[in-house]
């Protein structure tokens, strides 16, 4: 009887009490993580309001009370690079249950966000990723044993709203784990590790097909006149979906997935209905699903590779594209709040396809306009019949220079010959360069340069490299006016490089002046 009383009693004190919420890390904190160095480092979760939560690492201990929606911050004080590894304890009060949560292995050093379509999300091996896979993939994977690099892969997901949580853990780099790695993702941080000594860790976010609109926030969008139009008509299908699923295909867009980036394999091409939530190249929907739960995170900039995928051509196209470029960045770095973060893109690799414009590789270079932003040029790394070119080590390289040089304070040339200027000396045009120290034609033929007159029309051109100019001029043309390098969608050899190996981005002298307002 005593028994049956005393069984009854602990589940009447169970329904009497609310249920606990559940304390919880971000997304982004499990074991094996790298924490920014030298700036404040964000550690943020949920827990029951009221909850007086506090968080240990390195010798600090900071606590802070959960709000009324349960949510919780604090911020560890800047700390020095440190491959120690270290436990970092997350701690409540109730008396309950237990309250502790640990992360180990935790490392302090460098940390980039990775982000973009296919090409970034483009593993080191083509088992992982059907599209993927590295030049030299098992040599590049055998050796891939860096325990100071670690790379967090969020999980795919698109979403209407903004979400706390996304799946994924940090990996430490080993050839085990290294497969499934975005190649340029550990190019980049191997390249950079192997230079500062110190741990990188990379938060690879990715994914295959998008537009840079999936990847701005909501508000962002809202606000801006140019962009408003994008969102409007996502909005427009995710009610009609809603209200009458059958008959509704996803929103139009420029292209077709198959003849741009890939997306995951399984994904349903055309036909029959589709939520629009679950196309990638709707506004916000990858913002919300995989930046979103990432954000504060602390880190010291981002890498970009995004191509054709680039705005829906009935909203604007390729015309609007260095305004959409330019609102992702500005909107990441408002978000993050941690200034004008370094902010590197990768120019759209050569490819013989209609969608491989180098109106889309002028486009991205407007990013160039905006303060503390660095540009890899691959037009002369791209493959003829393929979007998804294998060469990632010249990718990762490239990007791993502008961070060296301009984050790192490297004494090293960053960037390609850059057109700067031009003039008519005769019949014949100077085209001249900065980063031009040592021009040269790799292959020693040096093609893509054409010459046109006051009838615009670009015929091929005679050049000699004198300096740090190139003299451009033709038979044909008495009185030139324009040139243009390499305007072609894929430019097969024949490329102007500087002594540091890097290639001149294709350029033209009469292009309109292209703003990012």
């Amino acid at each position: 009887m005593l028994k049956t009383i005393s069984i009854g009693l602990f589940a009447l004190l169970l329904t009497a009490n609310p249920l606990l919420a559940e304390v919880k890390l971000a997304s982004p904190f499990t074991s094996h993580m790298v924490l920014q160095r030298d700036m404040s480092v964000p550690v943020w979760g949920t827990a029951d309001a009221g909850e007086k939560m506090t968080v240990e690492f390195a010798g600090q201990k900071i606590s802070t009370t959960a709000d009324a929606d349960g949510k919780w911050r604090v911020d560890l004080k800047p700390m020095p690079a440190s491959a120690e590894p270290r436990e970092l304890l997350v701690s409540g009060n109730r008396k309950s249950q237990i309250e502790n949560l640990k992360c180990n292995d935790v490392l302090v050093g460098e940390v980039w966000l990775a982000s973009g379509q296919s090409n970034m999300d483009f593993s080191m091996s083509k088992k992982v990723k059907y599209f993927a896979g590295i030049a030299n993939e098992e040599k590049e994977i055998a050796a891939a044993n860096y325990p100071l690099i670690r790379m967090f892969i969020g999980d795919a997901q698109k979403t209407y709203a903004p979400t706390n949580r996304i799946g994924g853990e940090w990996k430490i780099c080993t050839p085990e784990n290294a497969s499934a790695f975005s190649a340029v993702g550990y190019i980049f941080a191997r390249d950079l590790q192997r230079e500062i000594k110190v741990p990188v860790g990379i938060i690879a976010e990715a994914f295959g097909a998008s537009t840079a609109e999936a990847w701005i926030d909501r508000a962002t969008m809202a606000a801006d006149p140019k962009l408003k139009p994008l969102l409007n008509r996502f909005d427009a299908a995710v009610e009609k979906f809603r209200t009458n699923p059958p008959p509704v295909i996803a929103a139009p867009r420029s292209e077709d997935v198959s003849a741009t980036n890939a997306a995951p394999k399984n994904r349903k091409r055309g036909g029959g209905a589709r939520d629009p939530i679950q196309d990638q190249h709707n506004a916000t929907v990858l913002f919300n699903g995989m930046i979103a739960p990432v954000i504060p995170y602390a880190i010291r900039g981002a890498i970009w590779y995004q191509g054709e995928s680039i705005v829906d051509a009935n909203t604007g196209g390729i015309e609007l594209y260095p305004h959409v470029q330019a609102a992702l960045i500005r909107d990441w770095r408002k978000l993050w709040g941690e200034g004008d973060f370094p902010f590197y893109i990768v120019q759209l690799a050569g490819q013989d396809a209609a969608s491989n414009s180098p109106l889309v590789r002028e486009a991205q270079a407007t990013v160039l306009q905006l303060p503390n932003t660095g540009m890899a040029v691959a037009t002369d790394i791209g493959e003829r019949k393929n979007v998804h070119p294998k060469n990632k080590q010249d990718v990762g390289d490239r990007l791993a220079r502008i961070a060296l040089a301009n984050v790192y304070g490297y004494k090293i040339e960053f960037a390609g010959p850059t057109f700067q200027s031009m003039k008519v000396e005769g019949d014949s045009i100077r085209v001249n360069f900065s980063h031009a120290d040592g021009l040269v034609a790799r292959d020693g033929n040096l093609k893509w340069f054409s010459i046109a007159g006051a009838d615009g029309k670009f015929i091929p051109a005679e050049t000699k490299i004198d300096g740090s100019t190139v003299l451009v001029s033709s038979p044909e043309i008495s009185a030139p006016v324009a040139v243009r390098y390499a305007w072609v969608n894929f430019p097969d050899g024949g490329h102007l490089y500087n002594s540091a190996g890097l290639p001149t981005a294709q350029f033209r002298t009469d292009a309109p002046k292209l703003s990012v307002e």
